[in-house]
């Protein structure tokens, strides 16, 4: 199996250079904030953040190609790496701290990209996620101050605690009689949203979660920390990985149930 120590120590010294510059510019009074075409917030820490990604990367990685949220595909190649630059913009914009920079390394496989490499790091949080494959999965202030993460052994779903970001998306597919029949049938339901529910699956404190709606730059990282951690990533078809438009996440143990329910009506 490849090392991919160098590439994961790479992506840990890219998430500290965009921890400074978003951390510098969150709860600023004079952020500026656009609406993209698709109506969804940008601000100009978003596009410093990526910018700063993506010239470290073309010095460090000049081979490998990129992909990022705000400007786009660069490049070509079996290495792809994948950038969200702030994953919860509208929570960054009003001040709530539960925002995080994704990043991962895709290598081309059977099956298309597949994450190899994954770091989620939510600075206002003071928290960091990692994983790389075959290595298992981390969380800590850095590589060498780490703490392995695990998925629960909850086999139950009267048992089992169900993150989720919101309602509107599961309506709005027509899904959302499925939802509402599985945050009954769970023991504990909250709504944290974004990168957060996954990064919790993998450490065990959460069972499940799903969303409705998703882009491959707001999961590649999730996915890989949630599978180093023994649990299940898929899309809501049930399809390993990140490539569904959507995901479900789960220990593992929950997931064929996860998936019953959210499609049982669709």
């Amino acid at each position: 199996m490849p090392d991919y120590h160098d590439d994961l120590r790479l992506a840990h010294v890219l998430a500290d250079a965009a921890d400074a510059a978003t951390m510098d510019r969150f709860k600023a009074l004079d952020l500026k904030v656009e609406t993209k075409p698709d109506m969804t917030p940008v601000s100009e820490a978003d596009k410093a953040a990526e910018e700063l990604i993506r010239g470290q990367l073309q010095r460090a990685r000049p081979r490998d190609a990129i992909l990022g949220e705000e400007y786009g595909i660069e490049g070509t190649g079996p290495r792809r790496w994948v950038i969200d630059p702030i994953d919860g913009t509208k929570n960054y914009v009003r001040g709530v701290p539960v925002w995080a920079t994704l990043i991962s390394l895709m290598e081309a496989g059977e099956g298309g990209y597949q994450p190899v490499v994954g770091v989620v790091s939510a600075p206002a949080l003071g928290r960091r996620w990692w994983a790389a494959k075959g290595g298992g999965a981390y969380t800590g202030r850095s590589l060498t101050s780490a703490t392995r993460l695990r998925v629960s052994e909850v086999s139950r779903l009267q048992d089992a605690s169900l993150a989720y970001s919101s309602l509107s998306g599961w309506e709005d597919q027509g899904r959302l009689d499925g939802f509402l029949d599985l945050t009954r049938a769970c023991w504990r339901t909250r709504g944290y949203g974004d990168f957060w529910p996954y990064m919790m699956v993998a450490e065990g404190s959460v069972d499940l979660c799903a969303e409705p709606e998703l882009s491959l730059w707001d999961m590649a990282a999730t996915a890989i920390v949630v599978t180093e951690a023994g649990g299940t990533f898929t899309g809501l078809d049930g399809t390993p990985g990140p490539h569904s438009g959507n995901a479900a996440a789960s220990n593992g143990l929950l997931h064929d149930e996860l998936l019953g329910y959210l499609n049982q009506r669709y």
